[in-house]
């Protein structure tokens, strides 16, 4: 009996050193949830060395928001645009959802990156009657799964082509009714479970 306190006390002690020692070694701890709720993610949701490729000349660099850990976390990508075409909500907005459809690199894969918005997805500008800065899908917003939403709306409102506070205009092909969608604070951390928030445009 002795010899088994012996070991259950000395665990307290075993679990400072192990973190002590992971902590020298440069190996960042990861957050482990404690509730009863949805079983906790493993993921890092952190790029190994954190560092972008370098942008050619004209180039740059925006975040995209991408799903890891059940919530959504921006990871700089390098656009394939051009800096003189930044100022085109249209360039701009085509060349995020290119990069929202991209299967993520192998080390965003074992960070725990993942999205939900399928490769191809298209998008135009404001057709006749639509207000200015509106864009349009290539299938209705609704249509698309909670996470890709959530997903497109968060990356553009950071973007250029999002309108002066931030929301972000969608509607999908033809004339089908425009909803403004803004990107909130419980859309970032609960995309599958809270609503991103959207208000009907008036034609």
């Amino acid at each position: 009996m002795t010899g088994r306190k012996t070991v259950r006390a000395a665990w307290p002690l075993l679990a400072v050193v192990a973190a002590t020692v992971l902590s020298g070694c440069g190996i960042r701890a990861t957050e482990v949830p404690t509730d009863f709720g949805p079983a906790p993610s493993r993921a890092a949701c952190q790029v190994a060395g954190g560092e972008v490729a370098e942008p050619e000349a004209g180039e740059f660099t925006a975040p995209v928001a991408l799903m890891c850990g059940g919530r959504l976390v921006d990871v700089d990508r390098v656009l394939p645009l051009r800096e003189r075409h930044a100022g085109d909500p249209v360039r701009m907005a085509r060349a995020l959802l290119e990069e929202l459809g991209r299967t993520p690199a192998d080390d965003e894969e074992r960070a725990g990156f993942t999205t939900d918005v399928r490769k191809g997805l298209t998008v135009t500008g404001p057709g006749e009657g639509d207000p200015q800065g509106a864009l349009r899908l290539g299938t209705l917003p609704e249509n698309l799964s909670v996470f890709a939403l959530a997903q497109i709306v968060c990356t553009v409102s950071g973007s250029p082509a999002a309108a002066s506070d931030g929301s972000v205009v969608l509607g999908g092909p033809d004339d089908t009714p425009l909803r403004r969608y803004s990107c909130t604070d419980e859309v970032r951390t609960r995309p599958g479970t809270a609503p991103t928030p959207a208000q009907t445009v008036a034609p």
